[in-house]
C-alpha cells in the first residue's frame, strides 16, 4: 500500500516543531503497518475549519492521479475540523481509490461523526441518481429522435444546428474508406501509417492510432444503429457503411482478435487499518501465498511478519470478513438501535459546525460595543473618533451576519427521517460484492481486535462494542480461524519439486 502524509499546524500555540512531530509519528505508524509513503503535504499556520488550504487542496488534486492509496494524519482533526468539508473530501477521496487513517487514533475520536459521514455520503448519492435519472430520461428521448446527446462527435459524422447527425463532407468518405482498406486484407498498422502520410487526424485534432482505428470498424453506428444505455433505435441516423462491408471487417476483426492478456488483480483487504492484534496491539496486515493449486488470503499481525515478536495466528481473509459484515448487517435490522443512531446523529449535527458558536459571539461582542457608544453618543460624547468607531463596528457586525448566514446555509442540515431514510439504506447494500461489504465496514465498523479465542468489535455509535467468541460460531466457520494456509501449501509444492528435480537428476547419473 503507497501513502502519503498530510501534516497541518494552526497559528494558535503552534511551532514547526508541531509538524516534525506529526510527521515522525505518521512515519512511525506507516512503517509499523508495512505502508509505503511516497511524499508528504504540509499546511503551516492554516486552520483545519477551512478547506482553503494550498497543500491540502494539491493533495486532493494528485488523488486523481491514483498514485497513492492512504492518507495518513497524526490525528482526524489535522484532515478537517469541518464534519461537512470532511464528509465531501472523504467522499471525493473514498471515489478515487483513497482512505485516510489516523496515525495515533486506533478507535477514532467521535465515531460518531464517521456514520454521519456516512449518512451524508448516503443521502447526496440518492440525490445525485434522482438527478441521474432525469438526465438519462432525457437523453433517452433524444435517441428515440436520432438527437445528439453532446460529447465527442463520431468520425465520419457532424452534427446540424437541428442536432441531427449528418455524413461529414470531408471524413465520410475517409471513413469508407478506411472500412474498405481492412476487408480488402489490409492491416490496421497499414490504415494508421497511411491516415498519417494524409495527415487525417481525428476532430481533437490528435493522431488516429491503432485502438481508435479498431473502435471505428466495430462501431454500428456506421450502419445507422444510434445507441443509450440499454436502448438500440436502427436506421435512425444515416449510415456510412453497408451492412454487406461491415460484417465482412467484423468477420476480419474476429479472425485477427487475440486473447486479451490476463492481468493479475490486486487483493482487496476490506479490514486494512480496521484489524488489530489482540496480542500486542498493532495492525493485521493483508498477506497472500500460492499453493499446490489456488492463492491464499489472509491476514497476519505485523509484528509476526516483520519483526517476530508476536505468535498471533494468521486468520484467512474471507472467513473474518464475513463475519464482521454479517455482525454489522445485524446491526441495521435492529430498529431500536435504528432509532438510537437517528436521534444521536440529529443531536450530532448542532455540535458539528464549530464557527458557528463564535460567530455568534463575535456578533454579540459587536453588539454590546455598539450599544456602548450608541451610549456615550446619548450622553454628549460626540468626536470624529467616536463616528469613525461607530462606522466600523457597524460595518463589522453586517460582516459578521453575512458570513453566520452563509455559514447556516452551506450546513445541509438533515431531518430525522432524511437520516432514518439514510441508515436504513445500508440494509439494502449487495453485500455479495466486493463494493457492498467495503462501503457497510467504513460507514459502521470503526475497529477489530482479535484474540484466538474470540474478537472484540467496535462499531461507530457509543457503547457500540461486541465481543464474539469463536465457541459460539458454528464449526464450518471456525476451522479457518487458526489456518496459515499458503505458506505451508506453497513450502510442500516448492519441496515436492526439488525432490522430484534431485531424483531424476540421480537417477541418470546412476545409469551412466
Amino acid at each position: 500500500m503507497r501513502a502519503v502524509i498530510y501534516a497541518r499546524y494552526s497559528s494558535d500555540n503552534q511551532t514547526e516543531a508541531s509538524i516534525e512531530g506529526q510527521l515522525r509519528e505518521c512515519m512511525e505508524f506507516a512503517e509499523h503497518a508495512g505502508i509505503d509513503v511516497i511524499r508528504s503535504y504540509i499546511d503551516r499556520a492554516l486552520s483545519a475549519k477551512s478547506d482553503n488550504r494550498p497543500e491540502f487542496q494539491q493533495m486532493i488534486k494528485d488523488s486523481y492521479k491514483h498514485a497513492f492509496d492512504c492518507i495518513i494524519v497524526w490525528k482526524l482533526d489535522r484532515f478537517s475540523r469541518n464534519r461537512y468539508d470532511s464528509a465531501h473530501y472523504k467522499a471525493l477521496l473514498r471515489k478515487n481509490g483513497v482512505k485516510v487513517v489516523s496515525a495515533k487514533e486506533a478507535i477514532a475520536e467521535g465515531s460518531e461523526g464517521i456514520l454521519l459521514e456516512s449518512v451524508l455520503e448516503g443521502m447526496a448519492e440518492y440525490y445525485s441518481a434522482e438527478l441521474a435519472e432525469k438526465v438519462v430520461r432525457g437523453m433517452t428521448e433524444n435517441v428515440l429522435k436520432g438527437i445528439s446527446n453532446g460529447g465527442q462527435i463520431t468520425f465520419g459524422y457532424k452534427v446540424n444546428a437541428d442536432r441531427k447527425f449528418e455524413p461529414h463532407e470531408t471524413f465520410a468518405p475517409i471513413l469508407q474508406e478506411i472500412f474498405t482498406m481492412y476487408a480488402d486484407g489490409r492491416t490496421i498498422k497499414y490504415i494508421v501509417d497511411y491516415l498519417y502520410k494524409r495527415n487525417i487526424r481525428s476532430y481533437r485534432g490528435g493522431k488516429i492510432n491503432g485502438t481508435g482505428v479498431q473502435r471505428m470498424l466495430s462501431n454500428r453506428r456506421y450502419l445507422g444503429e444510434y445507441k443509450f444505455r440499454d436502448v438500440t433505435i436502427p436506421n435512425i441516423i444515416p449510415p456510412l457503411v453497408s451492412e454487406d462491408l461491415f460484417e465482412r471487417v467484423q468477420q476480419r476483426l474476429a479472425k485477427n482478435k487475440k486473447a486479451p492478456a490476463r492481468h493479475k488483480a490486486e487483493d482487496d483487504y476490506l479490514l486494512t487499518l480496521k484489524l488489530f492484534c489482540g496480542k500486542c496491539g498493532t495492525h493485521m496486515v493483508g498477506e497472500s501465498g500460492m499453493g499446490t493449486s489456488r492463492v491464499y488470503r489472509y491476514y497476519k499481525c505485523a509484528n509476526t511478519k516483520k519483526v517476530h515478536i508476536c505468535d498471533k495466528k494468521s486468520v484467512r481473509k474471507d472467513w473474518i470478513e464475513d463475519l464482521v459484515v454479517e455482525k454489522a448487517m445485524k446491526i441495521l435490522h435492529d430498529d431500536k438501535l435504528v432509532e438510537y443512531l437517528t436521534e444521536r446523529i440529529f443531536v450530532l449535527q448542532g455540535e458539528e459546525n464549530p464557527r458557528i458558536p463564535r460567530l455568534k459571539e463575535q456578533l454579540a461582542d459587536t453588539e454590546k460595543r455598539i450599544e456602548n457608544l450608541m451610549n456615550a453618543i446619548e450622553q454628549g460624547i460626540i468626536t470624529d473618533t467616536t463616528k469613525d468607531r461607530l462606522a466600523q463596528l457597524e460595518s463589522k457586525k453586517k460582516e459578521i451576519e453575512i458570513t453566520l448566514l452563509q455559514e447556516k446555509i452551506k450546513k445541509p442540515f438533515l431531518t430525522k427521517e432524511q437520516i432514518r431514510f439514510g441508515i436504513e439504506k445500508f440494509r439494502k447494500l449487495d453485500i455479495t460484492t466486493i463494493e457492498g461489504k467495503r462501503r457497510l465496514i467504513d460507514g459502521f465498523v470503526n475497529s477489530i481486535y482479535l484474540y484466538d479465542d474470540r474478537f472484540d468489535i467496535t462499531f461507530n455509535f457509543k457503547d457500540g462494542t461486541q465481543t464474539v467468541f469463536f465457541s459460539e460460531i458454528e464449526a464450518t466457520k471456525n476451522s479457518d480461524i487458526k489456518s496459515l494456509g499458503a505458506p505451508k501449501a506453497r513450502f510442500k509444492a516448492i519441496f515436492a519439486r526439488k525432490t522430484g528435480f534431485f531424483r531424476s537428476l540421480f537417477c541418470k547419473l546412476n545409469r551412466k
